[in-house]
């Protein structure tokens, strides 16, 4: 039984010199979903920023950027990180609630005129984006994100990914936005462009999207009777089938969707800007982990348990979101299966992938599906474990990786911390 990929995982691990932990790649996958969301635009230019947060890794990010997508960004190390895999500063747009005085530099100091737009999530910031601005001597662009007001009820998705709803540290209220419009207003260094919204992940139906739509235009009607707008920001979430039992609506059929709301609502002038992250990547990634034992109860015999060399530092949704990442065995030719419940070596109850349906034996690795997204980037060196390794594949060859650094290394770094003098 193999893995849902085009090619041999473990054969690119062989031939990429790296063991497990790992995260195999398929950027020609990837790209072919990039290519399918930019050519829903149709005659419309595309602006598709990918939300560099799903997987930071350089190959991604550049693969991603030769089909045409700019990069939405949420720290300053992202950002730099999206110049040097080189996309323009004009194709970056920058959110994030708390972004510090040397970040919004950095965004203010890009290319010749900064990037695309910063993203201002509440009325407080735009007066120190416009102190910022003012500093540089330079006149930024900035959208405005605006909170719907949707609860994740509304949308049927888990509370730690839902964004839109009035209790959320994200965005500006749709009743203080009167008072942002004439903040800007008092400034001279800050120049509206935009609206965005993002009311959460993981919608598996338009419907949720297409709400957050509609009240993105019918606020951008209210605001373009006083201010000059050129694009509404729609955000991103598009879903991802972790079980293999509910596939979601594939991310074009989301900028259909918006872009028909928009001209709908009289709104079709302004350019569409979408955000996707999760839905280009987590396909398209495995995590491979070496099976260290099996154990059994001798009392209980239906208890097993499958020890990996990968945990929770390495691929933390479960533990986080009580996600389930499906689990297949890898080479194993047996057809009958026992349930399994498969864990990791880190101290932490939490450290569980849950039960799956397995082979009794027969196989010593397995591979955990749709883990392109939010895997590394989220990863850990807790318990002193080493990072994942990481491998790319184009073409039916590795063309980049990233080796698991060595057991010492991390010991010897904790190991170095000085004392203060004197203690």
């Amino acid at each position: 039984m193999a893995p849902p990929l085009s090619f041999d995982v473990l054969g690119a691990l062989e031939e990429a010199g790296v063991g497990t932990p790992a995260y195999v790649y398929d950027l020609d996958a990837m790209q072919r979903d990039a290519s399918a969301v930019v050519a829903a635009f149709g005659q419309r230019a595309p602006n598709v920023f990918y939300a560099i947060k799903a997987n930071s890794a350089g190959p991604i990010v550049r693969a991603l950027a030769a089909r045409g997508c700019g990069a939405d960004v949420v720290s300053g190390a992202e950002l730099l990180l999206a110049l040097r895999c080189g996309i323009a500063p004009d194709r970056v747009v920058y959110s994030g609630v708390a972004k510090a005085d040397e970040e919004l530099d950095l965004a203010i100091g890009c290319g010749a005129r900064g990037i695309r737009a910063i993203q201002a999530e509440s009325i407080e910031e735009i007066e120190r984006i416009d102190a910022r601005a003012r500093a540089a001597g330079r006149v930024v662009r900035v959208a405005l994100r605006v909170n719907p007001g949707v609860s994740f009820e509304e949308l049927g998705t888990h509370a730690h990914v839902a964004t839109g709803h009035d209790e959320a540290k994200f965005g500006i209220a749709k009743d203080d936005l009167p008072f942002a419009l004439a903040e800007i207003d008092a400034r001279k260094n800050v120049a509206l462009c935009g609206l965005s919204s993002h009311v959460g992940s993981q919608f598996f139906r338009i419907d949720p999207y297409v709400t957050a739509a509609r009240i993105l235009c019918d606020v951008a009607k209210g605001v373009r009777a006083t201010h000059a707008l050129e694009f509404l920001d729609t955000g991103g979430g598009f879903g991802v089938d972790y079980t293999g039992t509910s596939p979601a609506t594939p991310a074009a059929d989301f900028v259909r969707a918006a872009l028909g709301v928009m001209e709908q609502a009289g709104q079709g002038d302004l350019a569409l800007h979408v955000e996707p992250g999760r839905c280009l990547v987590a396909a398209h990634g495995v995590l491979v982990a070496r099976v260290i034992q099996r154990k059994r109860s001798r009392a209980h015999p239906e208890d097993r348990w499958l020890l990996l060399d990968a945990g929770m530092n390495d691929l933390i949704r479960p533990a986080l979101y009580q996600a389930k990442h499906r689990v297949v065995p890898i080479g194993s030719t047996e057809t009958e299966l026992v349930a399994w419940r498969v864990v990791g070596p880190v101290c932490e109850s939490a450290d569980d992938f849950g039960e799956h349906a397995l082979p009794e034996g027969g196989f010593d690795h397995v591979a955990l599906l749709d883990a392109g997204a939010y895997g590394y980037t989220m990863a850990s060196r807790y318990n002193g474990r080493a990072m994942p390794a990481e491998v790319f594949v184009s073409g039916g060859r590795v063309v980049a990786s990233l080796a698991r650094r060595p057991m010492g290394e991390w010991a010897d770094e904790r190991a170095a911390v000085s004392s203060p003098r004197g203690r």
